[in-house]
């Protein structure tokens, strides 16, 4: 097949898929919270009652140090007020490029519910204390693999990393008390917040939360779609 043909082909496959369900919940602005957490914690929860796999799964965007974007998906660790929280080595990619440039967005997705969040504002690590509180309550395999802080390194071969992995769990094992030293709690702290709710008709409900600054007042916009 001819590069032009099987680029038709790709597309013309693409466009045949379907994007959302054939029933999906209806979403009424004017009945939204004053607050945006209350109304993510609200999709939240009825994603995981729709049986969403990974409902709290998220795609953290940063940029590194020349500008270019950088995603990546990570378990949302927790919210409230202060804002979203998730974790990291601050010497990896994500940390390094947090520390030069101290905000991100997230993004939430369930097909299922075709709904998406989306999320804006700085980030700010969290103190010693809640670093280590958020280590601990890690499983033992993922400590002994966050132990050894090579995320994104060049591996030789798999053989190596199995074999640092098998002594850095002998470590925890011996030590339950071990923390990493450079295991970060992240918190962002949003200045906007928009819900995302799909239709068949292609006439999607978008609501924005915004404020100029973390301590504002939140506003209320629809977005046309």
């Amino acid at each position: 097949m001819a590069a032009s043909e099987d680029t038709t082909s790709v597309r013309t496959w693409l466009r045949s898929l379907d994007a959302f369900p054939s029933r999906l919940p209806t979403f009424d602005p004017a009945a939204a919270p004053a607050e945006p957490v209350e109304l993510f914690l609200a999709w939240l929860t009825e994603a995981v009652e729709a049986g969403e796999p990974g409902p709290h799964a998220m795609t953290l965007s940063t940029v590194d140090e020349q500008g270019d974007p950088w995603a990546r998906v990570l378990i949302l660790k927790n919210v409230d007020a202060a804002g979203w929280q998730f974790a990291a080595h601050a010497g990896s990619p994500k940390g390094r490029q947090l520390a030069a440039h101290p905000s991100a967005a997230l993004t939430f997705y369930w097909p299922g519910r075709g709904r998406q969040i989306r999320i804006r504002g700085a980030v700010t690590p969290g103190s010693a204390d809640a670093n280590a509180a958020d280590f601990l309550a890690r499983s033992p395999a993922a400590r002994a693999e966050a132990l050894l802080g090579h995320q994104s390194r060049h591996l030789d071969n798999l053989a190596h990393r199995d074999a640092s992995i098998t002594e850095s769990a002998r470590r925890v094992e011996q030590n339950p008390d071990l923390v990493a030293e450079d295991w970060t709690l992240y918190t962002l702290a949003p200045v906007a917040v928009e819900f995302w709710q799909a239709a068949e008709t292609r006439v999607h409900t978008r609501l924005r939360y915004e404020r100029a600054r973390p301590e504002a007042e939140w506003e209320r916009h629809l977005l046309w779609p």
